[in-house]
């Protein structure tokens, strides 16, 4: 099954035909929860309201798991992963849906580091944060990772699944022929060509500098954001591409690796994940054990 969702296209499979209509039930409906409340996008989302508040709120449970998502892709990567940054983001452009930003005029912006998540005052167990104008927040990277993994456990119980958004990938036991086979793509146009691997119990996520970019005032701005400046990331890569146990930790190693520059293999490997790092000049860097990759 392929579907598409925030302008990012996907794929859910499983291992038997008879599990795909729960498993595409199970889609829909965390699809659905985290749209509510996590699309910056809809002036209705629960985040939207959330940006606009002031003083204490309670959350609900499903932004609550979406919040201890991205806290948790905040500590596995120093704070390089950091949902704060949506005032710079706002600021290079990104104020509007992807596919109606166009060309920009290079109006002039003033750009600070990101407060980081500790500025939320986020509290698990009374589902409360303490909103502030020092902080306004984007959930978009850790929500949709959630998602794949979200879909993925709830259906691991009826067989293998394998669940795919926007680059993000979470499998769960095999395919019917035994380990899922996992395409590496560096752009948006998929091929056919490019290198395999297999996965299985485990999830691996792309990030790039080329996808999701947008021109202002002659310049490329891209859509990760440095929170340590407040501007569009600069990386000696172009995409990075990481395993790990759930897609929330995969995406989280990706987007950091972009930032950490040439010490991205290093942070990669001392945290025990594999990588494959691609620089602008087409230079392969595995890191750790990636996996051995076949042919199409």
């Amino acid at each position: 099954m392929n579907f598409s969702i925030w302008g990012l296209s996907g794929s859910l499979h499983t291992e038997r035909d008879n599990q795909l209509p729960f498993a595409e039930d199970r889609l829909h409906h965390w699809i659905d929860a985290i749209d509510q409340a996590c699309n910056r996008f809809r002036s209705d989302s629960e985040i939207s309201r959330l940006n606009r508040a002031e003083g204490e709120v309670v959350v609900s449970t499903t932004l609550v798991m979406a919040l201890k998502a991205a806290q948790r892709a905040s500590d596995l990567t120093g704070g390089l992963c950091d949902p704060t940054v949506l005032t710079s983001l706002e600021a290079l452009g990104y104020d509007r849906d992807y596919a109606t930003i166009g060309l920009l005029e290079d109006t002039p912006v003033e750009l600070h580091p990101a407060p980081g998540f500790a500025a939320l005052g986020f509290e698990e167990s009374t589902r409360r944060v303490l909103k502030t104008p020092a902080w306004r927040i984007d959930l978009g990277a850790s929500a949709k990772a959630l998602v794949a993994d979200l879909v993925a456990d709830d259906v691991a119980p009826t067989g293998g699944v394998v669940v795919e958004i926007g680059g993000d990938v979470c499998a769960k036991g095999r395919g019917s022929d035994g380990p899922w086979v996992v395409g590496i793509a560096e752009t948006l146009q998929i091929v056919g060509d490019e290198p395999r691997i297999g996965l299985e119990n485990g999830a691996i996520a792309t990030s790039s500098n080329d996808v999701r970019t947008w021109t202002r005032g002659g310049k490329v701005i891209g859509h990760i954001i440095d929170p340590r400046t407040g501007d569009s990331a600069q990386s000696p890569y172009v995409t990075a591409t990481v395993i790990d146990a759930d897609c929330v930790g995969a995406n989280a190693f990706a987007t950091a690796a972009l930032l950490w520059g040439e010490d991205a293999g290093w942070h990669i490997a001392q945290a025990g994940r594999s990588a494959r790092l691609v620089r602008h000049d087409g230079t392969i860097e595995f890191v750790g054990a990636w996996p051995r990759e076949e042919t199409a």
